[in-house]
């Protein structure tokens, strides 16, 4: 991992999320120096889960609501069935996803969290992956879908699985580290 230090990296996610696509990129990045905050539709902690059966709880820092792009270097969405199934239905949170990728800043988004790049409609004539089973999904809203551990195009990173989770938190703190050194 490349040191990320001064940057500043919201994960966002509600109940459902795997939790290895949420824990996985927020130790390795703020393992690298990256300040990690966690948002949720709410102020109580968010329930993960392995596969089907509930695991840890994890309490958010701010609400969506409160999110306020400029203050993010980079966006992660985490994936599991239930997570961006119940985020795409939320304006705020699709929009953030809007405005991050507007911005030019990292979105990344893992296994079924391309859901919700689909549902900000950033994907057409794009390359990403995801879970096998949104793959039809992905193609559909215009993306070049691909089979890799982390698909990085331009400022949008996708993976695949929780398997490929230190391949996407290191295709972050590239990124991350890229930025750094354009803007200097």
């Amino acid at each position: 991992m490349r040191d990320v230090s001064g940057k500043t990296v919201l994960i966002m996610a509600t109940d459902g999320f795997e939790e290895s696509e949420l824990t996985g990129p927020r130790q390795l990045l703020s393992d690298a120096g990256a300040k990690v905050v966690i948002a949720a539709p709410g102020n109580d902690p968010i329930q993960g889960r392995e596969k089907d059966r509930p695991t840890i709880k994890v309490q958010p820092d701010v609400r969506i609501e409160n999110v306020r792009v400029g203050e993010y270097d980079a966006l992660v969405l985490p994936g599991g069935v239930i997570n961006p199934d119940q985020l795409r239905t939320n304006e705020r949170a699709v929009q953030i996803i809007r405005d991050f990728n507007a911005a030019g800043k990292p979105v990344a988004a893992i296994c079924h969290g391309p859901w919700l790049l689909v549902e900000a409609d950033i994907l057409e004539g794009r390359r990403a992956t995801s879970w096998p089973s949104i793959k039809t999904d992905v193609k559909n809203a215009g993306a070049q879908w691909v089979d890799e551990e982390a698909c990085v195009d331009g400022n949008l990173i996708t993976s695949r699985n929780p398997d490929d989770v230190a391949a996407f938190s290191h295709a972050i703190s590239q990124l991350l580290c890229e930025e750094q050194v354009a803007a200097q």
